[in-house]
């Protein structure tokens, strides 16, 4: 798809509300039309050369976005860093579920069919028309913060579960946290990531298209829609072009196609769907890729604003404007390691390297979170000592006013100044910044959860048992008598 194309293919009836109102046409709702056309400038990267491509694998002599497709090297994760990096810097990383985000699950499909068993068609089938048309999909895991202190088969009346099978598929009903992005998606991808299911009712892993009867969407406050109706683009920057609205996701007697659905009743299959999919690595590929692009914009930002208060000279501001570029430098380091030093997968293809991942998992919970302490500490007061809009400059009364007392230090005018200041507070202190923040500490799991799964991953790579040797070797060279070994002696 290009991007007008795109935004046809969500034009459609799908059922999604916003302040006690339903939206009638989602490209052209004030909640979600700019950032619509955010996404839309993507596909249409897909096709001026701002974005790397690379031949389909499917026999359609086409080209795709190269995270569409399973590696089989080094080479190809890094052209699909590349691919990726380029797209999130058309958001400056403010937009987290781009289509590249799902390509990490769908591009498993065709090496890992197997696991699919029955449905392994239906996997490779998605594999190929995602990656022939670079299909956006959203995703809903989790399921919603109630009753969480019982196993998900006792909350039967609000977890996604199976009501009835059907000769055309099964109708599940239940509710997903947090379906974002969903509102402007071609598909939902439903599954799990939780405490283990027992009844096989609630043992299903599916795609839906978004317009099918009784999917509904009810969308949080819509930060774009606050700031068109209040405010400028001058005022909000990112507020206005980036949200990509989180929603829950009601299935409400949903008929859900056999041919769409990739696992279903086999309970312990279904249980292992996180280690064995290979979703988890790659997502966090992608995640590391657009994260190291959205602290580049931060600390670029960070480093001009202190400029413009004069304070950059100073030697603790210095110092941890320091450590924001050592944040940045850390997670491109990540990102790179990912690619460069993959490991063996299925089919004869390859995983993002494993360490990188993990390193990762926990550094970006705490490293976001540390560089928007950084700003607001070292910013202060600066981040609102602005005028309440752009109609301020526009005041005859006013604009002399800010033009003496809201100038830039060195001579930098007002206007450059607020502009400056004002997105950056966008970027950490409304709304839309607190989101971001609660975003990257939480997307991958719960922050227990995430260091649980680094240390799963030792025990379960062997990297655990190395390491207990590599120690053990060191004491293995002394006992009770001295030294062991000869050279010492």
């Amino acid at each position: 798809m290009n991007g007008a194309e795109f935004i046809e293919s969500i034009r459609d009836d799908r059922e999604i509300y916003v302040y006690g109102e339903r939206v009638k046409d989602v490209t052209e709702h004030p909640a979600f039309r700019t950032p619509v056309r955010s996404m839309a400038r993507l596909y249409d990267a897909l096709h001026d050369g701002t974005v790397k491509t690379v031949p389909t694998d499917t026999g359609s002599g086409g080209y795709t976005h190269p995270f569409f497709k399973m590696a089989t090297s080094a080479e190809d994760l890094l052209d699909a860093k590349e691919a990726m990096t380029q797209w999130a810097r058309l958001t400056y990383g403010w937009m987290g579920r781009t289509p590249d985000y799902k390509a990490a699950f769908l591009g498993t499909l065709k090496v890992n069919d197997e696991f699919y068993g029955e449905y392994r068609e239906n996997a490779l089938r998605w594999y190929r028309e995602s990656q022939e048309k670079v299909l956006y999909w959203n995703h809903a895991l989790i399921n919603p913060p109630i009753d969480r202190n019982l196993p998900p088969d006792e909350v039967g009346d609000v977890f996604l579960h199976v009501v009835k099978e059907t000769d055309s598929g099964v109708v599940v009903s239940g509710a997903k946290v947090v379906a974002t992005g969903s509102a402007m998606t071609n598909m939902a991808f439903l599954g799990y990531a939780g405490a283990p299911v027992r009844d096989k009712k609630f043992a299903i892993v599916a795609g839906i298209q978004m317009n099918t009867p009784g999917v509904k969407l009810i969308s949080r406050t819509s930060y774009a829609q606050t700031a068109e109706e209040t405010a400028t683009p001058f005022d909000y920057p990112l507020s206005s072009r980036f949200d990509e609205n989180d929603a829950i996701l009601i299935l409400d007697n949903v008929l859900i196609p056999w041919e769409n659905i990739f696992l279903y009743g086999d309970v312990d299959q279904f249980n292992m769907f996180g280690p064995k999919s290979g979703f988890a690595h790659r997502l966090t590929f992608q995640g590391a890729t657009r994260l190291a692009v959205k602290v580049d914009f931060i600390t670029g930002l960070l480093s001009k604003s202190l400029a413009l208060t004069g304070t950059k000279e100073f030697r603790g501001v210095e110092m941890r404007l320091g450590e924001v570029m050592a944040w940045r430098s850390t997670f491109w380091t990540i990102a790179d390691e990912m690619a460069r030093n993959p490991v063996p997968w299925l089919g004869g293809s390859v995983q993002p390297n494993p360490d990188a991942v993990n390193s990762y998992r926990w550094l970006s919970m705490v490293g976001y979170a540390r560089i928007r302490e950084i700003v607001l500490q070292d910013l202060g007061s600066a981040l609102i000592y602005l005028p309440s809009s752009v109609k301020d400059f526009q005041s005859p009364e006013v604009r002399p006013y800010l033009d003496k007392y809201v100038r830039g230090s060195g001579g930098i005018s007002a206007e450059e100044r607020v502009k400056t200041l004002k997105m950056l507070w966008d970027a950490v202190g409304t709304e839309f910044g607190g989101r971001h923040e609660l975003y990257e500490r939480n997307y991958q799991g719960s922050h227990e959860q995430v260091r649980l799964l680094v240390h799963w991953d030792a025990v379960g790579s062997g990297k655990e048992r190395e390491l207990e040797e590599f120690a053990e070797q060191a004491m293995s060279e002394y006992d009770l008598g001295g030294w062991t070994l000869p050279e010492l002696r």
